[in-house]
């Protein structure tokens, strides 16, 4: 059964939520300073996870999975906190162009991985659009030499981990498993796993950081609600190509709090992003209104 144009809708508003408010959560880790990057990921998943933990109370639901859910529950915490650390170690040792781009490799690798594990059809327009948005992200972006050092391969890494993760999210959604529940369990995982890393290499704040990185916690938090509810609503073959807006809501970030003003070839990314955003969505409506798949 295809999906509605009202639901295929509704995911793309949410993929460009979740860009606005991971573009704000790169914001402010960049404006944490020196803090280790476990510290933050710890600080970025316990705001996620208390949200989701207070939502859950004040709804007075209760949540149960079924026996086959857990093991998709648990491809997705593992996959997605690997692909956290991964993003936040290529932060932190790479320039943040090699990083970015790297962290956009994860809607390709959901488009694959839809492909290959929930058996979604993705038609070689809708496959080449995302690809085409990935050499407009690559305009913009403009990656060093640096590429081929053990941090890009990490972070690489981390865009394979959180494609996955994303891909479970779509498989979660169509078992009826609430986002609320999906992000509570992985911000939890998340969490734990990086307690260790904390206690290992702990940096005390100063009121600013403290701060700073409570604002990164919020704005993930968002970001994380709004993604799992893009996946849930639409496959990744779909919507992943909007996920690209966040590197315009960086550079725009980025002019408007660093002063960094972008130059040609980002403004060539900007219009093939855009590009492939608009062509995406009519093809996909244009899909609908001839009763296709």
């Amino acid at each position: 059964m295809g999906i509605s144009l009202k639901d295929r809708t509704k995911g793309i508003l949410c993929m460009i939520s979740a860009a606005f408010f991971f573009a704000l959560m790169g914001l402010f880790v960049k404006l944490a300073g020196d803090v280790p990057s476990m510290e933050k990921s710890f600080f970025r998943n316990i705001v996620a996870f208390t949200i989701a933990l207070t939502a859950a109370i004040k709804s007075h639901k209760r949540y149960h999975c079924n026996a086959g859910d857990w093991g998709y529950l648990m491809v997705r915490s593992v996959c997605g906190t690997i692909g956290i650390f991964a993003n936040f170690y290529a932060i932190d040792h790479l320039v943040l162009a090699d990083a970015s781009m790297l962290n956009k490799l994860s809607p390709f690798f959901a488009v694959i991985m839809s492909y290959l594990i929930l058996k979604e059809r993705c038609t070689p327009v809708q496959f080449g659009a995302v690809f085409i948005a990935f050499v407009g992200a690559l305009f913009i972006i403009k990656p060093t030499g640096s590429i081929n050092s053990f941090p890009a391969v990490v972070g690489a890494i981390g865009g394979l981990g959180a494609g996955i993760a994303y891909t479970m999210v779509r498989a979660l959604g169509k078992r009826g498993v609430p986002g609320e529940f999906i992000i509570m369990v992985f911000s939890a995982f998340s969490c734990i796993a990086s307690i260790p890393f904390v206690i290992a290499d702990f940096k005390p704040l100063t009121l600013y950081q403290f701060v700073i990185l409570l604002c990164a916690g919020f704005a993930a938090a968002g970001g994380q609600f709004s993604i799992t509810r893009a996946y849930m609503y639409a496959p990744a073959k779909q919507i992943s190509v909007y996920d690209y807006t966040q590197i315009i809501f960086s550079t725009l970030m980025g002019f408007i709090f660093l002063n960094q003003v972008p130059d040609v070839y980002s403004i060539i990314g900007y219009v093939v992003i855009c590009s492939m955003a608009v062509g995406m969505f009519l093809y996909n409506k244009n899909k609908d209104e001839h009763g296709e798949s």
